[in-house]
């Protein structure tokens, strides 16, 4: 189901944290062409840059009212969500590398962050928070297809303060009803992801040599296209009486790293050796060794399912990458 196709969207004051990001620029794209006032919220550089808005038409961004700040600050935050009638929360600290090697960043971006967006919604008296949460708050499956009620196992700081801004999100609707929704996406791809992630990471290294470095090639991940992931937060926004829910977003089919590889060099045309890459391995403990989605309750709850298959989803990404490798840094390693 398209939000395009819905009236709910026409003029709705949106704001969305992290838009300069990847999913969150998608999730900007989508809302202005469903009709919607947005804002997004941009971290504060010296250089004026949106990030991956920089990317997108220029008539879509054209619609756009940048808000620039930082969500550590709250002050920020409450000038950000002032005037908004709903907040899509997607800005966080994601890469998991680097959390090993700086975590109290991410407390101070996700949790810290998350607490100051839901204290300003609340202030605001918004109609919806939809909080973006991860499938590594899940950790190794311990029973697959994994549903809402998985239990949630860090294994890494990344996971940790995304399970922990998740949980305030919840306790903000059970202390004092704000309307929240937490949505969590499975493996999220499409064009603009950054280097760190694994799909643009095989597909940068396949398109420029012969050897591709990876880490461990046996996990298996449920890929979801970016485009139905923006479509699946917004039904969390659109959708009545969910309040308090958390709903699972992927495909509900799984494909281990090893052979994602073999089918991107397929799509690519190219005969590429894989080689381990011993900084690229996670500690074996946090190593998270399966995710596959049960998505049954975004079918019930949001009358929403994948459409994109992970062909056309490669292939889409593959093609923006030839026109945009500039971009990326295929001979290093990005953390």
């Amino acid at each position: 189901m398209s939000s395009a196709q819905q009236p709910f969207w026409g003029g709705k004051r949106v704001l969305v944290t992290g838009a300069g990001g990847f999913i969150g620029s998608h999730l900007v794209e989508e809302l202005v062409r469903a009709g919607a006032s947005v804002r997004g919220f941009v971290r504060y550089n010296s250089r004026n840059d949106y990030g991956w808005l920089e990317d997108v038409a220029p008539e879509v961004l054209a619609e756009v009212e940048i808000f620039r700040g930082d969500l550590a600050n709250p002050e920020a935050v409450t000038g950000g969500v002032e005037g908004r009638e709903l907040v899509l929360h997607v800005g966080a600290l994601i890469p998991i590398p680097y959390s090993y090697k700086h975590p109290r960043e991410y407390v101070e971006a996700n949790v810290v962050g998350t607490l100051n967006v839901l204290e300003a919604a609340r202030r605001a008296e918004v109609s919806r928070i939809v909080h973006t949460s991860t499938s590594e708050a899940y950790g190794t499956a311990q029973y697959v297809p994994i549903d809402e009620l998985h239990p949630l196992n860090a294994q890494s700081p990344y996971a940790a303060t995304k399970i922990g801004a998740d949980q305030l999100a919840l306790s903000y609707w059970q202390s004092f009803a704000s309307p929240v929704v937490v949505v969590r996406p499975f493996n999220t791809y499409g064009p603009r992801q950054t280097a760190r992630a694994v799909i643009p990471t095989i597909v940068a290294q396949a398109l420029t040599g012969a050897i591709v470095s990876l880490g461990s090639v046996t996990p298996t991940r449920d890929f979801l296209y970016v485009r139905d992931t923006a479509l699946g937060m917004m039904r969390c926004a659109e959708v009545e009486a969910i309040e308090g829910e958390t709903i699972n977003l992927g495909t509900g089919v799984e494909i281990s790293i090893a052979d994602l590889a073999a089918r991107i060099f397929a799509l690519v045309g190219v005969d590429a050796e894989i080689e381990t890459g011993a900084e690229r391995l996670r500690p074996p403990e946090s190593e998270v060794e399966r995710l596959l989605a049960d998505v049954s309750k975004a079918a019930r709850l949001l009358d929403w399912r994948s459409t994109v298959t992970l062909d056309e989803g490669l292939a889409s990404v593959i093609e923006w990458m030839q026109g945009s490798i500039d971009a990326y840094k295929p001979s290093i390693y990005n953390v």
